[in-house]
């Protein structure tokens, strides 16, 4: 019977010793998965600040890079020299004395097609754009769920008459980054342009824009910013307002294929008012294939503001 007491002791003595193990264990994870978290909380809260801040200081530098614009207002005299479906486009969207624009701020929504062409794979997405026709140039700012709980942050831009993007998981794991060439500047100012009917007086004459005539329904618009100049083809509806935009040869780079031209378009749709000029409420952009047309974006603006020209620049 001793020797059972003894036993049972033994046995006490080594389960209370296993619940202490098991307790320390249990509180070393808890504490493990506990450092863990902070560190990766703090470690996304510095990453959305970093990119936030270069998205802040691309913007900063875009103002500033703008010059005056040589007028404060849109008259119809300026249209004299225009082709037909130019001049009627302004007719249409822009009244006489109409401001002209020199900054614009554009939240979207919308969705981005991860797929190929095919097999459409589409994601929602928010952005935020800020648009400076004197400089001229963007910044466009986009949240992108690939997946629940998972946010891709992306950057495009024509700054300093440079193009860029750039991808990263919570904008810290990078995914996609285009460094400028003179390719992609002539593709991001192509961008700027097709975008510029968000804010109609960027395409005047007097914003650097010269167009040249190509039949009743289309004309073709040329742009300069820096040493780059880019060109894209306006296509116009009876009512007169843009409803295409086609480059024939924009530079194309998907990050699968040998980056190359192909042909692009943009569509806009369902045409509305907004601080008293007419611009689309819907768009599609795609690339034009070999295989068929792969549309990659469509969106809608939920929010325009502009900033007009003053006496003072």
């Amino acid at each position: 019977m001793q020797v059972f007491h003894q036993q049972r002791k033994l046995w006490a003595g080594a389960s209370a010793r296993a619940r202490r193990g098991f307790t320390l264990a249990f509180k070393t994870i808890l504490t493990a998965l506990a450092v863990v978290t902070i560190t990766a909380v703090v470690l996304l809260w510095y990453a959305q600040r970093r990119w936030d801040a270069t998205t802040a200081d691309a913007i900063k530098r875009l103002r500033s890079s703008a010059t005056p614009s040589p007028a404060l207002v849109y008259t119809p005299a300026e249209l004299a020299c225009l082709p037909a479906p130019a001049a009627r486009y302004f007719r249409a969207v822009l009244s006489d004395g109409q401001p002209i624009i020199t900054r614009a701020r554009i939240h979207w929504v919308g969705e981005f097609n991860l797929g190929k062409p095919g097999t459409d794979k589409w994601v929602p997405l928010t952005a935020v754009q800020e648009v400076v026709p004197r400089a001229p140039g963007f910044v466009w700012d986009a949240r992108m769920t690939m997946v629940p709980g998972m946010t891709v942050r992306v950057r495009d831009a024509f700054v300093d008459s440079e193009g860029s993007m750039r991808a990263a998981i919570f904008g810290l794991v990078p995914t996609a980054e285009a460094r400028s060439s003179p390719m992609s500047a002539a593709a991001a100012l192509q961008r700027y342009m097709a975008e510029a009917t968000w804010l109609p007086t960027a395409l005047l004459p007097n914003q650097g824009v010269s167009w040249t005539p190509i039949d009743d329904t289309h004309a073709r618009a040329t742009l300069r910013g820096g040493p780059v100049t880019a060109s894209v083809e306006f296509g116009f509806g009876s009512d007169n307002l843009i409803h295409t935009i086609a480059v024939p040869d924009r530079w194309f780079d998907d990050g699968k294929t040998l980056p190359r031209p192909r042909q692009w378009q943009g569509r806009n749709f369902n045409f509305e008012t907004q601080h008293g000029v007419k611009v689309p409420s819907h768009a599609v952009a795609e690339w034009l294939l070999p295989g068929g047309p792969y549309a990659y974006w469509r969106g809608q603006p939920t929010l325009v503001a502009y900033e007009y020209a003053t006496a003072h620049g």
